[in-house]
């Protein structure tokens, strides 16, 4: 028997001394606020809690360890200590997708009070041990200062009481997420509900044999094995193109590690992990195709249609030879970036729970929940009105949750038992399973006059796919539309190709393939500067994209072109600064290329002081769900004391695309705005009490823009943010400063604006500096989070963000996509300082650290 104190109150445990005190806290006692992020690898900090008055993490502490002493979780906090807290991570803006935040909030309740004027470095130092994926640390180093003050001075902390436009009121739900009181989908527990497993792939490319399952007899709890013969509709999937199989079988050939050829359901997880362990399976072991340079010409197919996904050419202007034969300077590189994993903290779960009318209920923290339920009611052929998808907030997302992971298997498995089942992967499963972002090569020539102008560009970009489409295609294909990055170039001459392998998919990431083509570009424009003796500060800003100037694709920019604006904003610093880098972008909001995006929203008038906006976009961090109440406060006059609550589920009907491309704040802020009006047009001379029970609804499409290949005006894309960032070295050459100046249009929430710029800054730093995924020939070589080289609080440095306003005549009051743009400009920025550094140019990420000046 095993005696401590947990809360205050005694508790008594005589099971298995050797379980983790996170299941125990979680499974037995019912306490969500402490998370699983790494599965038990003591690697991100999202289960901390306090042990005797010291730090411990609960995923990866036996219960044998907590024997006698005292456990406290945020549950515990004295009153004061855990509004204090959480109320200063609102106010600073440090709550994005909230999952890591109750285990920051236990460290920074154990750092002050044995330090209660803690130092900035203090505060570094303490929670160097948690992993935040979404805010770059520095409003959470910001907010416990700030609680830390008020505590000493016994104040309470004042939020931003004013609702609308440009105003820091606090995100949607942020102080639950704080708390740890908002649920996630593996928080959520049903009557009944069993638990499913998935039996991965051994091997990348391997033919599949037999499946054996007769170890799992002697095993108790076992509910059910399932396999690819028991999809009762199509058993393909996927986004654009449906060659991802639900379960491999039988005879079939595997084409990833990623791979699933079955699922067990038993009556807890633990017991289900087991069960898929158990199971034996035999292939045929294949050679694999996981080098994507030879993906055109080998003999291994890894679909029967062949290996190319996609090609994206764009040829316009003169001849790029002809221009190159007389141009002034010419500047060529073959760059190469790597695969890198997305680590959002919360990994895939989702729960399917029947309707008792034959239909079924999914619960998903998917990017996408109207493109989950089409998915889902092929897989079980059922009618889409079967499938309602509700969206439960992300734990994070960045793109690798456009992809259907466990939905479908969780369906499945519902339908069939007809019971609610909860499948999630764990961390080392989600490494495995979920897209990354692509690998690419690309070979640049560049060109410019003897006056500095930019006269062609030539580049041929190869990117590695993986054995699934998912996304793919599109996103070497925006590696090849941005390929010019952020400068008017009147010759280009770029093939993009994504072919597959039997690598592990790749799909979207922040930044959605124009993280790679910046790197090129922007390095090789560094290198003509230097070249001809150009001043890069002024190189870039007379090539940079402005009105009636043209981007990769023909696409002439008419209005809200910002980016002089942002290079203006840090030309002090630049000029300043003994080694530092420059880097611009651009990014697109919107799918644009001739594909209709549409946005709708309704608004129902629940009582006289409560309003229910429904939309079907994700929450996953970003703040799409602050947005859309700022947006409707604005429109409508609203002050705090009308409660607004956000339902997104596909049983409204009211659609959403998937949250991807920046498109959320513009799309649906317009669709916001269309239902807001005609509210607004029936409050005229009265009170929303006598509006009770009234709907409206509004709706948004953008239907107008194009390929690049059409013949007349080409519009790719409805908007575009732009944005400068600045890479400041020390005399050791250390990353000092990061200036990052952004044309978002009009900020909507500064604070929330300025976290996801840090944020963006810091996942581009990681992608400059130490991310890689640790694979080799399709095979992981580890499958630790904390070999994925993400960074931690340490390691940030001094980011300063610079709003431009460049009101975009599109967007909802001005506003544009902030999403992705921050991590873009930031890996050349960096790369551009080590040259200035120590002369060495670098052709790859992540970079070679610069040796030390002597």
């Amino acid at each position: 028997m095993i005696a401590f104190l947990l809360n205050g109150q005694n508790v008594e445990y005589s099971g298995d001394e050797t379980t983790p005190l996170l299941t125990f806290l979680r499974e037995e006692r019912g306490i969500t606020s402490v998370k699983d992020g790494c599965s038990g690898q003591a690697a991100c900090g999202a289960c901390l809690v306090e042990l005797d008055g010291k730090p411990a993490l609960a995923c990866s502490t036996p219960m044998k360890r907590v024997a006698d002493k005292e456990v406290i979780t945020i549950e515990g906090f004295p009153e004061n200590v855990r509004r204090t807290l959480a109320r200063a991570f609102v106010a600073e803006g440090a709550v994005q997708c909230g999952y890591c935040t109750p285990g920051i909030l236990s460290r920074a309740k154990i750092l002050l009070e044995s330090n209660p004027d803690p130092s900035r470095e203090d505060v570094v130092k303490a929670i160097n041990i948690n992993v935040c994926r979404c805010t770059g640390y520095l409003k959470i180093i910001d907010a416990v200062l700030l609680a830390a003050r008020a505590l000493r001075e016994k104040q309470e902390i004042a939020w931003e009481e004013r609702t609308g436009i440009g105003f820091s009121y606090p995100k949607y739900e942020a102080y639950e997420k704080a708390l740890g009181s908002s649920p996630y989908v593996n928080d959520m527990r049903f009557d009944g509900m069993a638990y499913g497993v998935l039996k991965f792939s051994e091997h990348p490319r391997a033919r599949l044999l037999k499946i054996d399952t007769s170890a799992l007899e002697k095993l108790p709890g076992i509910v059910r094995v399932f396999d690819a013969q028991d999809v009762p509709g199509d058993r393909y999937t996927g986004h654009l193109v449906k060659d991802w199989p639900m379960m491999v079988a039988i005879g079939e050939e595997t084409r990833c590690i990623g791979d699933v050829v079955a699922g067990v359901v038993a009556e807890s997880e633990d017991l289900a992990r087991r069960a898929a362990e158990a199971i034996r399976v035999e292939y045929e072991v294949l050679e694999p195709l996981t080098e994507v340079t030879e993906a055109r010409t080998s003999s291994v197919r890894v679909h029967k249609g062949g290996n190319l996904l996609k090609e994206t050419i764009i040829k316009r202007g003169e001849p790029v030879d002809q221009v190159f034969a007389r141009a002034a300077h010419v500047v060529e590189g073959v760059f190469e970036t790597p695969c890198i994993e997305h680590a959002f903290l919360e990994t895939e779960a989702a729960i399917a729970v029947p309707d008792g009318s034959g239909g079924i209920t999914v619960y998903s923290q998917s990017q996408g929940i109207f493109k989950d339920r089409e998915q889902i009611a092929s897989v079980l052929n059922l009618p889409e009105k079967k499938v309602n998808v509700i969206q439960v907030s992300a734990g994070g997302g960045f793109g690798g949750k456009e992809d259907l992971s466990v939905q479908h298997h969780a369906a499945l498995y519902s339908m069939m038992l007809k019971r609610p089942v909860k499948v999630r992967l764990n961390r080392a499963e989600s490494i495995r399973m979920h897209p990354k972002r692509h690998r690419m090569k690309m070979d640049y020539k560049l060109a410019c006059d003897e006056k500095g102008a930019l006269t062609a560009l030539w580049a041929r970009i190869t990117g590695d796919g993986g054995a699934y489409a998912s996304v793919g295609g599109e996103v070497v294909a925006r590696t090849g539309t941005h390929a010019a990055g952020a400068y008017h170039v009147p010759s280009v001459d770029v093939i993009a190709s994504a072919y597959y392998t039997n690598n592990p998919p790749a799909g979207a990431f922040r930044g959605f393939g124009v993280n790679q083509a910046t790197f090129a570009m922007e390095s090789l424009v560094e290198e003509l500067c230097e070249k001809a003796g150009f001043d890069r500060w002024q190189f870039r800003y007379d090539n940079a994209i402005t009105e009636g100037r043209m981007t990769t694709t023909g696409h002439v920019l008419r209005e809200s072109v910002g980016l002089r604006d942002c290079l203006t904003a840090v030309r002090e610093a630049f000029s300043q600064a003994k080694f530092a880098g420059l880097a611009c972008a651009i990014k697109n909001s919107g799918i644009g290329n001739g594909i209709e995006e549409v946005s709708e929203t309704r608004l129902k008038v629940l009582a006289p002081n409560h309003i229910e906006l429904q939309h079907g976009w994700t929450e996953m961090g970003q703040g799409v769900n602050t947005v859309a109440r700022q947006i409707l406060c604005e429109v409508l006059g609203l002050d705090n004391s009308v409660r607004v609550d956000i339902k997104c589920s596909t049983d409204t009907e009211v659609m959403g695309g998937v949250t991807t491309a920046s498109r959320g704040t513009p799309l649906l802020g317009h669709s916001v705005i269309a239902a807001a009006e005609k509210l607004k047009e029936d409050l005229k001379g009265r009170p929303l009490a006598d509006l009770v029970g009234k709907e409206y609804f509004g709706r948004y499409v953008v239907d107008w823009t194009t390929s690049h290949n059409v013949e007349g005006e080409i519009r790719s894309h409805f908007s575009y943010a732009f944005a400068t960032h600045l890479a400041i070295l020390d005399e050791d050459g250390t990353l000092k400063t990061i200036y990052a100046a952004h044309d978002s249009g009009k900020i909507i929430n500064p604070t929330l604006f300025e976290s996801q710029i840090e944020g963006g800054v810091v996942m581009g730093m990681g992608y400059a500096l130490s991310e890689k995924l640790p694979l080799e020939k399709g095979r992981l070589t580890s499958d630790r989070m904390s070999k994925l080289g993400l960074p931690k609080a340490k390691d940030v440095p001094e980011i300063k963000v610079i709003g431009v306003e460049c009101l975009d005549p599109i967007g909802p009051f001005g506003a544009k996509g902030v999403g992705e743009i921050g991590t873009i400009p930031t890996a050349p920025a960096i790369a551009n300082a080590y040259y200035k550094y120590d002369g060495v140019r670098r052709y790859s990420l992540p970079l070679t650290p610069p040796k030390r000046r002597t």
